[in-house]
């Protein structure tokens, strides 16, 4: 298959004549001037995109400076070779397309073997950068599933030291799934989200509690109630959690990573400052540290535990709207809210002897 070239120039002839020299080689496109050039490319399939640009500097409606500035602001067309059409030497104007990523110049009158010498050596760098990044991007993929691979484990020995069951882990993160896939309809949450990759944070959720890897038997396992002394200490799980994430030298630093150890160490501060173990407060409480605490809180409450039975769901909204504005963010507990048939059947669906229930 021949790559394809895009001609946009408003002059007629111009067009004919790099059409006559590179034809034999290339499959030819061409746009009389820029407003066609960028509708050509926004309908363009990413698999029928140009390989090359040769793009005139003057022409009406939008010229080669608005054509270079929307490629510049699409990503999927920002790495396209953009080779300038100019009948000017004029240093100035080759400066600032070069600097808008421009490869090359083209000077009119066409010398024939010049313009097909520069079009190869454009395609070629194309082609070596797009390649480049493919393996960049191989890369890194494998180091993040090295990364969650080696945490993911880690995950799992809660299931063994722990009495709160595997399925704790597997319900935290489907919790979490449903209340910030419904956080991404508001604007107030949608844009972080998306920025944040919201999916890297449904799987960090499972991290939450893997400091208590480092909280003695006798009061990870203590049937009863805590005394003031071993609450403090279980408060260190945070921490704890934290620093064995925070100790492992990772082959990458991605954002799973950085919510791994936001989670870990921040999932029981509160809203209103009140919290572990840093006292932060708002929106100095990382998002994701936010969204796991009402999840962690909610799934105790409706969970049977050997210290207590399982809460009905009336009871258990009933607790977590009261704590809206204190322990947690009050646009949270409303998507909470907001997605209870979901939570329901999720807790349904995994639920354990005894479960929370709902009162008639």
């Amino acid at each position: 298959m021949k790559d394809r070239i895009l001609i946009v120039d408003d002059v007629e002839i111009n067009r004919m004549m790099l059409d006559a020299i590179l034809s034999e080689e290339y499959d030819i496109t061409e746009a009389a001037d820029g407003q066609e050039a960028i509708a050509q490319l926004r309908d363009l399939e990413s698999s029928a995109l140009p390989t090359a640009i040769l793009l005139d500097i003057m022409m009406p409606i939008i010229d080669g400076f608005g054509v270079m500035a929307y490629l510049k602001s699409t990503p999927r067309l920002v790495n396209i070779p953009v080779i300038v059409i100019t009948a000017a030497e004029d240093k100035e104007t080759e400066t600032k397309f070069l600097s808008e990523g421009a490869v090359d110049f083209i000077h009119k009158p066409f010398e024939p073997e010049i313009v097909k010498v520069r079009v190869i050596n454009a395609i070629k760098l194309y082609k070596y950068q797009t390649q480049l990044e493919g393996m960049v991007e191989q890369k890194t993929r494998e180091l993040v599933e090295k990364n969650e691979k080696m945490l993911e484990t880690l995950a799992t020995i809660i299931e063994y030291r722990s009495l709160e069951s595997g399925e704790h882990i597997r319900r935290t993160c489907e919790l979490t799934r449903i209340i910030s896939t419904h956080m991404l309809t508001r604007p107030l949450f949608a844009r972080e989200l998306i920025e944040q990759d919201y999916n890297a944070i449904v799987k960090a959720s499972a991290l939450h509690d893997i400091g208590k890897v480092g909280i003695p038997d006798n009061i990870l396992l203590k049937p009863g109630r805590l005394t003031a002394e071993e609450y403090e200490i279980i408060k260190t799980h945070s921490v704890i959690g934290w620093s064995i994430i925070d100790s492992i030298k990772f082959e990458s630093d991605d954002l799973y990573i950085k919510h791994c150890k936001d989670i870990c160490r921040h999932h029981h501060e509160r809203w209103d400052g009140t919290g572990y173990p840093d006292g932060l407060s708002g929106t100095d409480i990382p998002l994701s540290a936010r969204i796991v605490a009402i999840v962690d809180v909610y799934d105790a409450l409706v969970s049977t535990r050997c210290y207590k039975p399982g809460f009905t769901l009336e009871k258990t909204y009933e607790i977590l709207s009261s704590s809206s504005g204190t322990q947690f963010q009050p646009e949270i507990v409303e998507c909470l809210f907001e997605v209870k048939e979901e939570l329901y059947e999720l807790e349904q669906s995994m639920k354990e002897p005894e479960f929370g229930k709902v009162e008639s």
